[in-house]
């Protein structure tokens, strides 16, 4: 790895990566609070909202892996710095849009920014720390990430109430410039070797599978779960997104310069690890979306008192993330993170059940402590397990996967949570559903009470999923924690 020298600042340099995760992450739950805003506004349905979600969503989560081999030819700082500036130019176009069509286009380019930033952070981070002080420095990184994630329905509450909805957007603008001129200053232009190919048809692959599997779940309900056009099918595009994900596996395991190396998908405390990150993120999203509807459509909370709300969420998970990423080094992080899956599944399943139209925010109080109690246990051990896993020379990729991995769970968790919801106001609207092939209302028709029935079968099976992950703990290998493990596994 080469570079223009090391830098002088590095911590300085760590703020800038830092702010671009932070709007990256913030941007992918801030949105939440802005949805009954943006659905009388733009006057669209929970299908189109889903669309605005899962657009930035779905271009993030399948460009990550390209944008991480772009980064390596054309060197990670000027990728970085690409991706800040069209995230920015494309933040404006969001709040500018007129229409809910203008609004996803331009999400989906910001995503398209934010895949090109991400990746190249841990490519910088490594450059300009020495190993001893880099543990550190990945443990800020992945906190903030952590608290962008959860802050987003206070910072969305309070910009929607007194500004509007076009706010949550333009308040990455001048963020956005200001990083800029900081990256210029700060970061340095770090060089690695450049990779011996590049796997176009792997790259073909995972993004039809994952557009496909998305579009499917999002447009479902609005076709009736029948035809799309002509002899195409919901069903058949949800079976075409399988069979592209299938595909990309098998391709992978016969291609010399694979996107995801063999070995990586050998691993089994790595696969648990990744698969904790996506069931995660998916239970984070899906729970957002219900929040936010629930508060503000059935509770009659304000967008600002609904952000307000989650505070306890967002102050307990900040709390308790750094303290259990240092726990991970000292205990068996198996159990953390069972006992982390199973308290963020107690949490959301205290919501589906107990929530009732008299609940105020000191009603969800403790229960959202508890939320954040059991994502703060899992976020950061869950990515240390699956790094301590791997072979150093798999570590680039493995941080690809693993934030691939965050990021399709985030579009599966808004896709699949909200076709459920979508499905159960369909189904309790005057005449038993929306009409196959019409934009579904949704909640045009529904009532409180319809909106908290609809709530609880849609975060259950967030609850499912938590659950089967900390059953799934039991599968990683014991790690020793006072040393890393020495590994000699090649990569293909």
């Amino acid at each position: 790895m080469t570079g223009g020298g090391p830098a002088a600042r590095p911590w300085a340099a760590l703020g800038v990566l830092c702010l671009g995760n932070y709007l990256i992450l913030l941007d992918t739950s801030i949105v939440n609070t802005a949805a009954p805003a943006l659905m009388e506004s733009l006057g669209t349905g929970v299908d189109g909202l889903l669309w605005v979600l899962n657009g930035y969503l779905l271009a993030l989560a399948s460009l990550l892996i390209v944008f991480s081999r772009l980064g390596d030819r054309w060197g990670a700082r000027t990728v970085f710095v690409a991706g800040l500036a069209v995230f920015a130019l494309a933040s404006l176009l969001c709040a500018l849009a007129q229409d809910t069509g203008q609004l996803v286009a331009a999400r989906v380019v910001q995503g398209v920014g934010a895949a090109a930033m991400l990746p190249q952070a841990l490519v910088l981070i490594t450059a300009v720390f020495p190993e001893q002080r880099r543990g550190a420095a990945f443990g800020v990184f992945t906190a903030v990430g952590g608290v962008a994630a959860v802050t987003g329905p206070t910072v969305g509450g309070v910009l929607v109430t007194h500004v509007g909805w076009q706010s949550v957007f333009l308040l990455n603008v001048p963020l956005a410039v200001w990083g800029l001129a900081a990256a210029r200053r700060f970061v340095p232009d770090v060089r690695v070797p450049r990779p011996r190919g590049f796997d176009l048809v792997g790259v073909g692959l995972v993004t039809f599978g994952l557009v496909a599997l998305v579009y499917g779940l999002i447009e479902g309900e609005r076709h009736g779960w029948g035809r799309l056009a002509g002899p195409v099918t919901v069903p058949a595009v949800l079976v075409a997104g399988v069979l592209g994900l299938g595909l990309f596996v098998w391709w992978e395991h016969r291609h010399p310069v694979p996107l995801v190396p063999t070995a990586l998908l050998r691993e089994r405390s790595f696969a648990v690890a990744a698969v904790i990150t996506l069931v995660t993120s998916f239970a984070l999203h899906g729970f957002l979306l219900v929040f936010v509807i629930t508060t503000q459509r059935a509770l009659g909370m304000s967008p600002q008192l609904s952000g307000m709300t989650a505070l306890p969420w967002t102050l307990t998970l900040s709390a308790v993330a750094p303290l259990a990423g240092r726990l991970s080094d000292r205990v068996d992080v198996r159990r953390l993170l069972g006992a982390g899956l199973l308290c963020h599944a107690a949490a959301v399943a205290a919501v589906a059940l107990l929530a009732e139209r008299d609940w105020t925010s000191w009603s969800y109080f403790w229960v959202l402590m508890a939320l954040g109690v059991g994502m703060g246990l899992t976020i950061a051990p869950t990515t240390s397990a699956g790094m301590r896993a791997v072979a150093a020379p798999l570590a680039g990729a493995a941080s690809g996967v693993l934030n691939t991995a965050r990021q399709v769970g985030a579009a599966l968790g808004a896709a699949v949570t909200g076709a459920v919801l979508q499905h159960r106001l369909d189904a309790a609207a005057p005449g038993g559903g929306a009409p196959a092939g019409s934009p579904s209302g949704g909640l045009a028709v529904s009532v409180p009470d319809a909106l908290l029935a609809a709530a609880r079968p849609a975060l259950g099976v967030s609850v499912l999923l938590l659950v089967l992950a900390a059953v799934a703990t039991a599968l990683m290998t014991p790690v020793r924690t006072t040393a890393r493990s020495e590994k000699t596994a090649g990569v293909r």
